[in-house]
């Protein structure tokens, strides 16, 4: 099992560069960053985790820029979104953007993708709260058109284009994995639908091998082999035998979250976990 890390990557935190090298130096095998594209003032939208909004959500670099910094500085360090909100990004320049990653990076790149929470920011990018999983669905479908074929085209509600031309393509073929933030049925259906994996997050009570069951069960309900499907818990307890047990439940990858301190903080952070990154690999 792989152990990485998710981290907001703030314009007042550890450089970008800096964290990617100092996780590889320590073992680690992954570097999410979570995005948010702006934040609109209003604040209609409550936050998901209650209480106010913490600061780094308006302070995120872009994630794409950012994971270009951190492979540039590494060599086998995997690179992710964890996660791109995806109906707010364009998909033709989204898709030139992550082959462009995914080739420069030597194919590393993870694309774990959500529909977004916050109804104020989307609607800014003219998304609808209502049919954000419709348009996530079409986008995504478009962007695999455009990575696979060497004459692209695609006809949706969201998104047309004729054939067109649309290089770089991915490293990674047919393209780079794509996994699912979110944890209800509806998720599972669409990782089985059009997804390589699910990235499920760590709330009280996340039993591993049930989680797992119930993903196969969904896959083999569609037709699906589930062994074509990974896993990746995000926002991993820093706990030795927790990470042995989500080893041995076949949960393939999992995400610490690195606290939003000080360049120091964090990485006083990363020497104490560090033996995490190995102690899966050892179980």
């Amino acid at each position: 099992m792989d152990v990485g890390a998710f981290y907001f990557p703030t314009d007042y935190g550890i450089n970008i560069a800096e964290l990617a090298r100092a996780l590889e130096d320590r073992g680690f095998g992954s570097l999410f960053v979570p995005e948010h594209t702006h934040i609109p003032t209003s604040r209609k939208s409550p936050f998901p985790g209650g209480g106010e909004l913490p600061k780094r959500y308006s302070h995120t670099h872009d994630p794409f820029v950012a994971l270009a910094f951190a492979a540039a500085a590494t060599k086998k360090l995997k690179i992710g979104t964890g996660i791109l909100l995806v109906p707010q990004h364009e998909p033709i320049v989204t898709a030139k953007a992550i082959a462009s990653l995914d080739q420069l990076s030597g194919g590393r790149f993870i694309f774990g993708i959500g529909g977004g929470w916050n109804v104020e920011e989307m609607e800014n990018h003219g998304a609808k709260y209502q049919t954000r999983f419709k348009q996530m669905r079409e986008y995504v479908l478009a962007m695999k058109e455009l990575w696979t074929k060497d004459e692209a085209s695609f006809a949706g509600e969201f998104i047309k284009f004729d054939p067109v031309w649309s290089w770089p393509k991915p490293a990674q073929r047919p393209h780079p994995p794509i996994i699912l933030g979110g944890e209800s049925d509806h998720t599972l259906r669409r990782i089985v639908e059009y997804c390589d994996g699910w990235l499920p997050r760590t709330r009280a009570g996340f039993d591993a091998p049930a989680s797992i069951a119930r993903l196969h069960k969904m896959a083999e309900s569609k037709g699906r082999d589930p062994k074509t499907l990974s896993v990746t818990v995000f926002g991993a307890p820093t706990d030795a035998k927790a990470l042995e047990g989500y080893e041995k439940a076949g949960i393939d990858s999992a995400l610490l979250a690195i606290p939003d301190g000080s360049r120091d903080e964090i990485l006083k952070f990363l020497d104490k976990v560090a033996p995490l990154a190995k102690v899966a690999l050892a179980a």
